[in-house]
């Protein structure tokens, strides 16, 4: 039996190079388990360990087999002698590069998760942990693009056209540098201005915004977009660098605080302190002011009616939309309950172009 199986293994290298990989891919599974059953112990304490042991599960599925055969061709003897050998080993490496790349992307965003998850933004003040979500958002999605172009150019360098294409571009680096910078330039401004947003947090996750005419919050911030979730439930995509390069609002930049302003046109006979003191009276009964800011004033008299404004704060944009809707709507039924007269009225004087002829002699009083 063993003079059969030492024969057959020196006459078949299709069988040898077989029963080499059946082996690998065996003693691959035992590894695996030992090692999954391990890792999850020791990172059981760890919240950081053990997310990025979750998340490396399904590459680890793959690479350690890859690993164990790529080391069992290299040590198998007499299996160059096979035709086919050249592209499997070439297989292999790409397909090690490949699984390589995946399981870096995978612990990043193990990363990613657990800083998420110790700063949440559901809170009431979520300045900080909003700043800090978006750098690490946008670092790990632009870290993660950076490995998987290195990646990419790591599989394509083992082609050996590839190769001499590149020893080409070198040789001709001027003309190939330029052509190669205007066709990267979408997305190495992309990734510039995604580290531009990161470090200098012109945006951040959640905050308020204009943006083209549009109100909306901050909803994803990618390495090449963000999303803009305006208020009426659509979504507005805007390329990275655009918020680089534009001028925009942003609404919560230091605080969600906000002043809401409510104009008025009134007749000009309307008294002002009732009016003042129906606006404060508003205001205590409404829950949306955060009791900074209360004022009526005057801002503009026009040849038939004054224009009033009134301020009033807010803790944040949504609760000032509703307060100046609720204030507005206040002061208008006072003064149509209180004073009817004082709405905006047009004058017209029928006298007017008829200075020649003579005033009718006065029999009691005009009119109303």
């Amino acid at each position: 039996m063993a003079i059969d199986l030492a024969s057959f293994w020196n006459d078949h290298p299709l069988g040898r190079l077989g029963i080499t990989v059946a082996i690998a891919l065996a003693l691959a599974f035992v590894l695996r388990r030992v090692a999954r059953a391990v890792l999850r112990r020791l990172s059981r304490r760890h919240p950081a360990a053990y997310g990025m042991v979750s998340r490396a599960n399904a590459p680890m599925e793959w690479l350690v087999p890859l690993l164990t055969v790529a080391v069992a061709l290299r040590v198998t003897p007499d299996v160059e002698s096979l035709r086919f050998m050249g592209d499997v080993r070439h297989l292999l490496l790409v397909a090690l590069i490949a699984t390589t790349t995946w399981l870096v992307v995978r612990c990043i965003g193990a990363l990613e998760d657990l800083v998420i998850r110790l700063h949440p933004v559901d809170l009431a003040d979520n300045l900080r942990a909003r700043s800090v979500v978006t750098q690490v958002r946008v670092l790990s999605r632009s870290t993660m693009v950076l490995f998987i172009l290195a990646g990419l150019a790591a599989v394509l360098m083992t082609i050996p056209g590839v190769r001499q294409f590149g020893a080409s571009l070198l040789a001709s680096a001027g003309l190939a540098g330029l052509a190669l910078g205007i066709a990267a330039k979408p997305v190495l401004s992309n990734l510039i201005a995604g580290l531009q947003i990161a470090l200098a947090q012109p945006i951040r996750l959640d905050d308020v915004v204009i943006v083209k005419g549009e109100w909306g919050r901050i909803e994803e911030i990618t390495g090449t977009y963000v999303v803009v979730r305006i208020w009426d439930e659509r979504r507005l995509v805007v390329p990275l660098n655009w918020f680089i390069e534009n001028p925009f609002e942003n609404w919560t930049r230091r605080s969600a605080q906000l002043i809401g302003t409510v104009f008025l046109w009134v007749d000009y006979r309307l008294p002002l302190d009732p009016l003042r003191a129906e606006l404060e009276r508003l205001c205590r009964e409404t829950r949306e002011w955060d009791r900074r800011v209360c004022v009526l004033q005057v801002v503009e008299a026009g040849e038939r009616a004054m224009q009033l404004r009134a301020l009033v704060s807010s803790a944040d944009s949504g609760q000032g939309w509703d307060l100046r809707c609720r204030i507005r709507e206040g002061l208008i039924a006072f003064i149509r309950r209180e004073y009817p007269d004082c709405l905006p009225l047009t004058r017209i004087d029928w006298r007017a172009g008829r200075e020649d002829e003579p005033a009718a002699p006065a029999r009691g009083p005009a009119p109303g």
